[in-house]
């Protein structure tokens, strides 16, 4: 880049192509101020819909969106604020809290009920900013709560609790900047996508690692909601549909809750949306973001996501995800219609919901898959936008230019529904007792488990992990870790203490993606037991060889193995130390619990 060019030119530059983050922008403060994010994205149509009467002008009542017009959003503490009002205004409305951030803030929570004190009622969990810069479903959850508080909508809890979380990261959502998400249009005052600890908390459900999804789990442990929103804004490329969402198939490990969505759920919610000026759509990620026509991708999501981590224990989930190139009005207006849709939903069909809940809680497979792949592409219609490529001297590729005009398209469309790893599922896993991390994360999730009161031999299978790989960096605290890995039916001497988890129980296909260590949101795969992979031992050259030599005279099939090894493996017959290695690995000397995952199988 030319030094001749003028730093906001650079910076605007830098930002189109993507290659600016919030660091460098920071850096260039003191200079530059770009004083709309917005003019950096591609243009938009104007839009109205029959939503805009959801805006109040009452005000005693109207909410900071709607006063700003919807520019800018509330603070954490002017939401409680309004919270604290709505509850003094109805009995229907009570504000708690379920828990605090990592910085100490309290988590808040709205009940919304006709009856505080009936037994088994249905309840919705419409969760709000896991993502504090994706906060549309704060603003439209304080209009709806408004509109109930008013006996407006009375009607939408006759038969339904509303379970409301506004601010799921409260410290993200106090790390507010106009700068946050420059890909997202509006709010101004964003919050940051992480916790304070740099926590993705939708990266977070399988192993609950921050204090903020301890919290929630315990939450949804404590109320068991039968319908859950987790509500987003997603980035990507541009396309007409400003509302788009997911639930995990049929082909997932809630095959019921996934066929009530397609008879129920997905018509209602579409017809309602549609029918107050918005455009639906399925969940999508384009295959290319620089060449949509190439197809769209479906998703099948693992338990460290909100909707992968339902269909693991049977909570009917609905990842929510509006469209960041979409005005905030447009949006907050679209996530209204979707919670009170929802609630409407729940009380007309949930007895049927129920029915499909407890079909898959029952359920006891044989078999599970660890993971998904892509099948075969057909062609769908799809709203798109047209766009147009330039060559761009900044990065040197090919680059998007988004017109803000409709097209459609006929898409190929890759759906992630075939079943692969197929594993087969144990009555039980015994954990060794002294990994006690991972025994308390399945103890948060609500996994029922026995503790052996005294030590017992049994004939289980053993799990050994050769070829170790870990990250090349820390994701989400986390070192992950992976490897090769074989089993053997072995008689195992467990402690008192050794913890049994029963997969005959609701949650056990949760405990199975738990503990199978090759699934991609194992505890394994997390690095919750990569202490196995430490050696603490060593033997020194001047023993290894004498033992080297005895081992060889005293076994003639050892002597045959090593000398098929030389003969098969170059780069180990050319290593003096592996050579050596290896007689150590045979030997009674050496760490018998190296690489041996420490979870084991029941048949």
């Amino acid at each position: 880049m030319s030094n001749l060019l003028p730093n906001t030119t650079k910076l605007a530059m830098l930002c189109i192509a993507g290659t600016l983050s919030i660091t460098s922008l920071n850096a260039y403060a003191t200079q530059i101020e770009i004083k709309d994010p917005a003019s950096l994205l591609p243009p938009i149509a104007k839009w109205h819909g029959r939503s805009e009467a959801l805006i109040s002008s009452d005000p005693q009542w109207i909410t900071h969106a709607e006063r700003s017009k919807f520019k800018s959003t509330s603070n954490y503490e002017e939401t409680i604020s309004y919270l604290e009002k709505l509850a003094s205004k109805s009995t229907l409305i009570t504000l708690d809290y379920f828990g605090k951030s990592a910085l100490g803030r309290p988590l808040p929570f709205v009940h919304v009920s006709s009856d505080f004190t009936a037994k088994n009622r249905l309840k919705m969990l419409a969760q709000a900013g896991i993502h504090s810069g994706e906060i549309d479903g704060k603003d439209a959850g304080l209009m709806l709560l408004r509109d109930i508080a008013l006996g407006k909508k009375t009607s939408l809890v006759d038969n339904v609790d509303l379970l409301y979380v506004p601010m799921f990261n409260a410290d993200g959502h106090e790390n507010a900047s106009k700068y946050n998400r420059v890909n997202q249009r509006g709010p101004s005052n964003m919050g940051w996508r992480s916790t304070a600890q740099n926590i993705n908390l939708n990266r977070d459900y399988a192993k609950v690692q921050s204090v903020e999804m301890q919290s929630m789990i315990r939450f949804i442990n404590q109320h068991q909601p039968s319908l859950y929103l987790d509500l987003h804004v997603t980035d990507g490329v541009d396309y007409q549909y400003d509302i788009t969402y997911g639930t995990n198939g049929s082909h997932s490990y809630s095959p019921n809750i996934a066929n009530w969505f397609n008879k129920y759920y997905r018509p209602a919610l579409d017809s309602d949306l549609t029918a107050m000026g918005h455009v639906p759509g399925d969940l999508i990620f384009a295959k290319d973001n620089r060449d949509i026509k190439k197809g769209i991708n479906g998703w099948s999501a693992t338990p460290r996501y909100s909707d992968g981590y339902g269909s693991a224990r049977h909570i009917p989930t609905v990842l929510v995800e509006n469209h960041s190139l979409k005005s905030y009005k447009q949006r907050v207006l679209g996530t209204y219609v979707l919670i009170e849709s929802s609630l409407t939903l729940l009380d007309k069909n949930g007895s049927q919901l129920v029915d499909a809940i407890m079909q898959d809680k029952n359920a006891r497979p044989n078999e599970l898959p660890l993971a998904w792949d892509y099948n075969k592409p057909h062609n769908v219609p799809f709203k798109g936008i047209d766009y147009q490529t330039f060559p761009d001297e900044i990065s040197g590729a090919q680059q998007v230019k988004w017109t803000g005009k409709n097209k459609q398209y006929n898409m190929p469309w890759f759906n992630q529904d075939i079943p692969t790893k197929i594993t087969k599922v144990p009555s039980a896993y015994w954990i060794m007792p002294q990994h006690i991390q991972a025994i308390e994360v399945l103890r948060r999730h609500g996994i029922e488990m026995n503790v052996l009161a005294s030590a017992q031999t049994m004939s289980l299978e053993q799990t050994i992990v050769e070829n170790e790989s870990f990250g090349k960096r820390p994701y989400e605290g986390k070192m992950r870790a992976n490897g090769k890995f074989s089993a053997a039916v072995k008689v195992i001497n467990l402690p008192k203490g050794a913890v049994k988890i029963s997969t005959d129980q609701p949650l056990g296909k949760l405990a199975f993606v738990l503990l199978e260590p090759a699934a991609s949101d194992s505890l394994f795969q997390w690095g919750f037991f990569n202490t196995i992979f430490q050696r603490t031992e060593y033997i020194e050259g001047y023993a290894v060889v004498p033992l080297a030599k005895a081992m060889l005279k005293q076994s003639p099939a050892l002597a045959a193995r090593f000398k098929a090894k030389l003969a098969s493996d170059p780069a180990f017959a050319k290593n003096s130390h592996a050579r050596l290695q290896w007689f150590y690995r045979q030997s009674d000397f050496y760490d018998k619990n190296h690489g041996v995952y420490p979870v084991l199988r029941q048949w």
